[in-house]
């Protein structure tokens, strides 16, 4: 049943709770929750699948060191349901494909090898070495190897990235799309050009000791819920936070923390000493702002508020930067943020008092076309008071898959520099392709033109994950061979090439047992930390093999005399396959051997981070001058934002609820300021087609029910993947190529009763 009530004012406490361990108990039961709850995110244990968040130092880590989405995450893979073998004879393709995204992921875990033949109507079970010699037989084929597309999904580990791309490579392409190139390339694109890195400078304890932390773009309490945590340490510290997003979020509101008694019977934790409700697509007109303030109070008050020493010794472009902001339009920045310029003098306050600033962001800034000068906007803001390279301040991307910055660091890239493919063609004996392959967008509209012959997906749920979904699913059902290494079913599954496979792997939680004994993989956070994850549970089936094993089996299949690469070792031995990413991969040297040494793992090495030393064209962190750009609408049109419900984590979705958003037993839903309702002549709870327009083509989204929500004017929010069918390919973020989901121009038009 369809129920919408007032959004909540708080996060987390009982209810978060309580939503764990039901949903851990309705999945795997009361003794297999117990002993999966007690192994998550703990050393010796194995890491929670869904986000990227860092754990805390062994010594400091809680009893119960996860959140309840991870707890969803992870007994939605543990799971005690398995899809039996007669469900697949029962139901042909176009059944499977009738049945809701949201249901195929409730049947449960896949456990044998399944083949889709040519001109078949129904999925067939088959043995490993058919499976794989089926891929042989499509990959083989090819006249061109850049006729193939090998996607990554970002909770591969590092041995199975690591060995992935080693087997494309060897295979002959580059193209290597993966789910950062849909949600946090922005983030690398602007970061490596302005500081020499992709990967954040911040790590844990920097940001607990922060003074000033702005969370802008990215909901915590739903997307990174242990962030809360750390935001209430640093709370506790003396820090400001301030939030900047077009939806109020509960979790930065107030925060009931489940690990203290306050979480249970207080008020909790007040986090945002401010909240700007920023118009969609204004944020490079804030930070350009906040820049423009702090160079006025600088020359105002010399050396008050500025580091010089920092600008002078370590910086470039400041004088151009300088002379680009002399000058600021605060009508247009007005009109771009939707806000007061009284807020941002606030806002801009807190960054003078502040000796060490933390700026994170997700999403909510990453997937614009602006998307790469406003990160580097931040970054410019962070540089004017040298915050960066010290204690308590940087660049904190917040990544929201498990590992997929581990992913990038072992060569899951289109685009990976010559000196990574030098040592990779000199530790295995072969010459890898140069020529730079394609990414998720191209992918896209390689699939929109017909000239993909095999996809091979190593986890995600492309089909649902991507713009365009029409397109997508079109291209798909054009390819010869579709193959897909998956641990539950999902759409992806349904939409297949003319011949398709299923390879069913462990996960997470899965004990990993070769002929060399116990193995375990590695992951590396957000923040850079790498450390080991052990599953601890019976495989769900007896043939079935891990990632790296069916990467292992592929490979022999597929290029068994290419170089010097011993695939079976590998897929016995997992300390085999770190040595090798030890001399391969910067900043893993001596991969094994770190790992041995440190219990909870090691942190890798961030030259901006650790020794303000920056790898850029000129040795300097770099200022750089952007024009300001906004996104201003026609009458009768708004700005759309995707985004996750409370009960989802990316495409997998665990439940029909945002409970703090008030949402219950429905996803087709569309929030929209009050009085913009009013001002369309349009009223809570009736339905409407959300219809976008970009370049002349119009997409349309069908049957959502209007929510009257306190959103910013001219904003509304949906949940995707069901409006990704409301993006364009061609639409992408400038430099990243990353597609954009947010600040799409829509109109709502009235379904007919």
């Amino acid at each position: 049943m369809v129920d919408i009530e007032q959004p909540k004012k708080k996060a987390a406490g009982v209810p978060a709770v309580l939503s764990s361990f039901t949903f851990g108990f309705r999945e795997m039961g009361p003794v297999r929750t117990g002993k999966v709850f007690q192994k998550m995110n703990q050393d010796g244990g194995f890491d929670c699948p869904s986000c990227a968040w860092p754990d805390p130092d062994h010594k400091r880590k809680h009893a119960a060191e996860f959140c309840e989405n991870g707890a969803k995450a992870v007994a939605w893979e543990a799971t005690r349901k398995r899809v039996p073998r007669d469900f697949f004879a029962n139901h042909s393709i176009d059944q499977l494909n009738q049945i809701s995204e949201f249901e195929l992921g409730k049947l449960g875990r896949i456990t044998e090898p399944l083949l889709l033949r040519a001109g078949a109507t129904h999925y067939e079970p088959v043995g490993w070495d058919e499976a794989f010699q089926v891929v042989a037989r499509h990959l083989k084929a090819l006249v061109d190897p850049n006729d193939a597309v090998f996607y990554t999904s970002g909770r591969t580990s590092n041995e199975a990235a690591f060995l992935y791309q080693l087997f494309v490579r060897a295979y002959g392409t580059n193209n290597l799309p993966d789910c950062s190139n849909m949600c946090h390339e922005s983030s690398g694109t602007a970061l490596s050009r302005v500081i020499g890195s992709g990967k954040g400078a911040v790590t844990l304890e920097m940001l607990e000791e922060s003074e000033l932390i702005v969370v802008v773009g990215q909901n915590p309490g739903t997307n990174a819920p242990r962030m809360l945590s750390h935001l209430e340490i640093a709370k506790r510290n003396g820090a400001d936070i301030v939030s900047v997003n077009p939806l109020p979020e509960p979790g930065l509101m107030n925060f009931k923390n489940p690990q203290r008694p306050s979480g249970w019977v207080g008020k909790g934790t007040t986090l945002a000493d401010q909240h700007l409700q920023i118009r969609i697509g204004g944020d490079q007109a804030l930070f350009l702002a906040v820049g423009h303030l702090l160079l006025k109070a600088e020359a105002d008050n010399p050396g008050t508020v500025l580091d010089k020493a920092f600008v002078d010794s370590h910086t470039s472009g400041f004088e151009l930067y300088a002379k680009h902001n002399a000058e600021l339009d605060w009508d247009a920045v007005e009109l771009a943020t939707g806000l007061r310029r009284t807020e941002i003098e606030e806002f801009t306050q807190r960054f003078i008092k502040s000796k060490a600033t933390v700026i994170c962001w997700a999403m909510g800034l990453t997937q614009h076309r602006e998307a790469v000068a406003t990160i580097s906007e931040i970054v410019n803001v962070l540089l004017l008071q040298g915050n960066i390279g010290k204690p308590g301040a940087g660049p904190c991307p917040v990544r929201g898959h498990s590992n997929v910055q581990g992913d990038r660091s072992m060569g899951i890239w289109e685009q990976m520099p010559d000196a990574f493919l030098d040592r990779l063609d000199h530790e295995f004996a072969f010459r890898s392709p140069r020529e730079h392959g394609i990414d998720a967008a191209a992918t896209v509209r390689r699939l929109r033109d017909g000239s993909v012959r095999v996809f091979v997906a190593m986890g995600g749920n492309f089909a649902s994950a991507t713009p365009d979904t029409e397109v997508v699913h079109r291209g798909l059902r054009q390819c010869d061979l579709t193959v897909h290494v998956s641990t539950k079913l999902n759409r992806s599954h349904t939409i297949t090439g003319r011949e398709a496979l299923i390879l069913p792997t462990l996960g997470r939680t899965d004990h990993d047992h070769t002929a060399a004994g116990p193995q375990s993989v590695t992951v590396e956070d957000s923040q850079g930390a790498v450390h080991l994850s052990t599953g601890n549970l019976i495989p769900p089936g007896p043939e079935m093999k891990s990632e790296i094993g069916i990467i292992c089996g592929l490979a022999q299949a597929v290029v068994p005399s290419v170089g010097e690469i011993p695939w079976a070792d590998f897929a016995d031995d997992y300390s085999l396959i770190r040595q090798r990413i030890g001399r391969v991969a910067d900043g893993y040297e001596d991969f094994e051997e770190r790992l041995r040494a440190n219990e909870g793992g090691f942190l890798l090495a961030h030259a901006a981070r650790d020794r303000r030393e920056f790898k850029t064209s000129d040795a300097k962190a770099q200022f750089t001058a952007n024009d300001l750009s906004w996104l201003p609408t026609a009458p009768g049109r708004l700005l759309l934002q995707t985004m996750r419900s409370h009960d989802q984590f990316n495409t997998t979705i665990y439940g029909l609820e945002d409970r703090y958003r008030g949402v219950h037993g429905t996803r087709e839903v569309v929030f929209v300021n009050p009085d913009d309702l009013a001002e369309l002549g349009l009223k809570d709870g009736a339905y409407v087609d959300i219809v976008s327009e970009f370049e002349g083509v119009e997409r349309r989204a069908s049957g959502f029910r209007l929510v009257s929500y306190p959103t910013a004017r001219g904003c509304v929010a949906a949940y995707y993947p069901e409006t990704n069918v409301l993006m364009s390919a061609d639409d992408v973020a400038k430099g990243s190529n990353t597609p954009v989901a947010k600040g799409l121009t829509v109109r709502l038009e009235p379904v007919s009763s």
